[in-house]
């Protein structure tokens, strides 16, 4: 198997087709990338902006270049000696007439050939949950009629320009009658002898008869673990790995499958053993990839998070909670605020999935004889799922893993010793259930039941924690991170230091990524707002300023201030986060071009901490009112507020920027393999989604890179533009090609400075053999900055040094930034290196 040297993800659509991909191969082979990885390529959604949305899984998307342009840019990416991965998505695709399998399913029913390709409840009709209200309102609004199928002239029930059609048995024979249909009692009776059933989205959560990925309705489930299914899905896949176009699959929500390794291991034998294989999977604190996985590692969001121990200031991080705590007029129970989202969504959001796995519960009880009361189940269920800690176990129809069952037990306990705890009987019987100590007859019921549990832990964890809990405390945002700890509070670069050896360990070929198209914020934005933990007094001063400054624009409304305390808090800190380096408080235009982005932010993080407004209940005067708010903080007219706060920022922007090229540093010279998201080798200051999926203006990152001069690394402009991540990466990623060994099977080795700079340092080197790759990197340099106002990264690090270790003393190191040349003793004396960049040094 070849292990990539470095990828670059690029996101096709919204103007990304092959072709300009291919165009992009020369400065990626400059840049130093062995790999290009793509997101999904397959035929999607008409307009989809991501392509996970997939229609025909088995066809490339017209939209984007077809297979033809897929070739030439294959052909391109062989010509330039780099490779490709694809982001493949076995766990499911579009509920949409546009898929063909689907439509098959709508026509059919349970007697389609694609019945069983999808996960549904065939003990009921297909829910369809696509309309804006329920059926019996729409129809009487006249909304619902019977017409004919535009593409087979066929009776369909349409709803404005949906077209469902009618099972063949409904209208053969009389055909014509049918379409004449005007009756609404007649309509009604039609709609009940169809195999599927029209409803509301609304009642989704809790009426809907298939899988879906999370909560999103238009993506239903997909049965991966049927051998049939398998090869139907990855016909495509499989021939572009075996014809060697593509060399690694990147596997989406793998967490999401009834059996991931069961998947892995009929994918591994299918792909053959050079297929470089990597997984989207969200590690918990302390938790590792199942060692009998087949496959390199995972997309790197533990190492994102690891990141955090580097940048974050541990010492005053608890400051910065009582400024929030202020701010909130109360102490915040984090550990109680992740319950009450986690109720929030098994009681509302996943009240369907819930009630499945109840009725299981009940089923398997009737069967086995065990006298339980539902209420009593119910509770137990809803305090086991609440308290689960990682996204899943791996349970089969064999039962548990023996570390998956010593989970359980432990959760098991927490649950029955804890505050809420259910009926002790209860719970000892979904414990049972879980573990297959079920009678033989209860047997697949338990089975079926334990898959259920485990594909729904994974959704209320990531919609409790990623995307309520994180949209509400707001403390400090560059924390609220995809698999970020949501409770964590302390901060070390000790642990940092273990991290990486372990994952030099465990898996040494997995991705290490700083920002991906999921990511919350990009990297550079997050390096900024850790620097906020150095700060945080000057920081809440400055808050408490500048709501006094738009103190005006607060609306009150009935249910509160529009925005409260907290809110402001979250949208001074988001927009310090995006704003741009070089943005001036009288540059109109530049004003203008983010407010839109942020106005779209805004309103995603209000309906996504569900308190006053949500995304099916939207409440339209907050709304607007915190809108009117944001959008007065970016107004050219505001020029009091936005010239104090673009001077404010300006500390923050300094260690914000050296803190992004310390975690380029870290990313591109630690154990794992580095993954560059399209435009973050420069500065990466987006938004969450859709933001983070504008294309990057690459025209300007090629003719940033064509500069061949080594750049001034205590230059205002080259770390404004951030011509230096791009440098040092480009850098890094021809040594790596050189070295590859060194990088992938290298020791990791802490290195501890000493002295008056040595909280400002994190060190650590490589080594192989005899190769050695030493790298000093800064870190929490705020107040070291803070007086500097032309932007000059020059410290002298006075009285700091850096023992080394035998095997990498006497020896002479080549600066890897520079080019010069050094003799190293026992330690490094970093006075002699005056730079607020980093010291990269290479074994000669």
């Amino acid at each position: 198997m070849k292990i990539p040297g470095a990828t670059y993800r690029i996101q096709f659509r919204n103007g990304m087709t092959f072709d300009r991909a291919a165009s992009l191969v020369p400065y990626l082979q400059r840049l130093g990338i062995s790999h290009l990885y793509a997101s999904p390529i397959f035929t999607a959604t008409s307009g989809s902006t991501h392509g996970y949305d997939i229609t025909d899984v088995n066809q490339i998307d017209a939209s984007i270049g077809g297979r033809e342009g897929f070739d030439r840019m294959v052909a391109a990416l062989k010509r330039a000696g780099l490779g490709l991965i694809l982001d493949i998505v076995p766990n499911h695709m579009a509920a949409s007439l546009e898929n063909p399998w689907w439509y098959d399913v709508v026509s059919h029913g349970e007697h389609s050939r694609y019945a069983r390709h999808f996960d549904i409840n065939w003990a009921r009709r297909l829910t369809l949950p696509f309309l804006a209200d329920d059926f019996e309102t729409l129809l009487e609004n006249g909304e619902i009629a019977v017409k004919p199928e535009p593409k087979t002239g066929r009776p369909a029930l349409v709803c404005h320009d949906c077209f469902y059609p009618l099972a063949r048995d409904t209208w053969q024979g009389r055909e014509a009658e049918v379409l004449q249909l005007t009756d609404k009692a007649a309509i009604a009776s039609l709609h009940h002898r169809q195999p599927w059933r029209l409803m509301s989205w609304r009642d989704a959560s809790h009426d809907l008869s298939y899988r879906r990925f999370f909560e999103v309705t238009g993506l239903v489930g997909v049965r991966v673990e049927d051998p049939a299914v398998f090869a139907d899905t990855h016909q495509l896949i499989l021939e572009l790995v075996h014809s060697g176009a593509v060399d690694g699959l990147r596997v989406d929500h793998v967490d999401g499958l009834a059996d991931p390794k069961a998947y892995l291991d009929r994918l591994r034998q299918q792909t053959g053993p050079d297929c470089y294989i990597t997984v989207e999977k969200i590690l918990g604190e302390g938790e590792h990839l199942p060692p009998d996985w087949p496959i390199s590692g995972t997309t790197g969001y533990e190492f994102m998070a690891s990141l955090a121990d580097a940048l974050v200031d541990g010492a005053k991080i608890n400051t910065l909670r009582r400024a929030w705590e202020e701010m909130a007029g109360k102490p915040v129970d984090m550990k109680a605020e992740l319950r009450a989202a986690k109720l929030l969504m098994v009681d509302k959001n996943f009240a369907g999935e819930f009630t499945t796995l109840l009725t299981l519960g009940m089923a398997i009880a009737a069967t086995d004889s065990v006298m339980l009361e539902e209420k009593a189940v119910r509770a137990a269920l809803r305090e086991l799922l609440i308290a689960f800690p990682v996204y899943r176990t791996y349970g089969t129809a064999e039962g548990l893993p023996p570390a998956d069952y010593a989970l359980l037990q432990k959760v098991a306990e927490k649950v029955r010793t804890g505050a809420n705890a259910p009926d002790p009987a209860a719970l000892d019987f979904l414990i049972h259930i879980l573990t297959g100590e079920v009678s033989e007859t209860a047997g697949a019921e338990a089975a079926t039941f334990r898959t259920r549990f485990q594909q729904l832990t994974g959704p209320l964890m990531a919609k409790s924690v990623e995307d309520t809990l994180f949209y509400r405390q707001n403390m400090a945002l560059a924390l609220n991170e995809v698999g970020a700890e949501p409770v964590s509070l302390t901060f070390s670069l000790d642990r940092f230091h273990a991290e990486m050896k372990t994952r030099r360990q465990r898996q040494p070929d997995a991705l290490s990524g700083t920002s991906t198209h999921d990511t919350k914020r990009g990297e550079d934005a997050r390096a900024r707002l850790c620097t906020l933990t150095e700060a945080p007094d000057l920081w809440a001063g400055c808050v408490a300023r500048w709501r006094q400054m738009n103190h005006a624009k607060v609306v009150v409304l009935d249910d509160g201030p529009a925005p409260k305390p907290t809110v402001e808090w979250m949208l001074y800190q988001a927009l310090a986060g995006v704003w741009p380096t070089k943005l001036q408080p009288t540059d109109e235009a530049g004003l203008k071009a983010l407010e839109e982005r942020f106005l779209l932010y805004v309103e995603k993080a209000l309906r996504e901490a569900k308190q006053r407004t949500n995304w099916g209940d939207n409440n339209d005067r907050y709304e607007q009112a915190v809108l009117d708010y944001a959008r007065h903080l970016l107004s050219p007219h505001n020029q009091t507020f936005l010239q104090d706060f673009c001077g404010a920022l300006q500390p923050f922007i300094r260690a914000g920027l050296v803190n992004s090229l310390t975690q380029t540093i870290v990313k591109l010279t630690a154990p794992g393999v580095p993954d560059i998201y399209q435009g973050s080798e420069a500065l990466d200051f987006s938004l969450v989604d859709p933001d983070n999926r504008r294309e990057p203006d690459f025209a300007a990152l090629e003719r940033q890179l064509a500069d061949d001069e080594i750049p001034d690394f205590s230059a205002a402009e080259n770390w404004l533009s951030g011509r230096l991540n791009q440098y040092v990466i480009t850098r890094l990623l021809h040594c790596r090609r050189q070295m590859p060994t060194l990088f992938r099977k290298g020791d990791y080795l802490p290195l501890v400075a000493t002295g008056k700079r040595a909280g400002n340092v994190m060190a650590f080197a490589r080594q192989e053999n005899n190769d050695a790759l030493i790298v000093i990197a800064p870190r929490l340099v705020f107040e070291l900055l803070r007086d500097n106002p032309d932007h000059r990264r020059t410290i002298r690090w006075a009285e700091t040094e850096i023992p080394l270790p035998a095997r990498l003393s006497h020896r002479r190191y080549r600066d890897m930034l520079n080019g010069g040349e050094i003799f190293l003793n026992d330690r490094i004396d970093l006075a002699s290196f005056n730079c607020c960049a980093a010291i990269i040094l290479l074994s000669e």
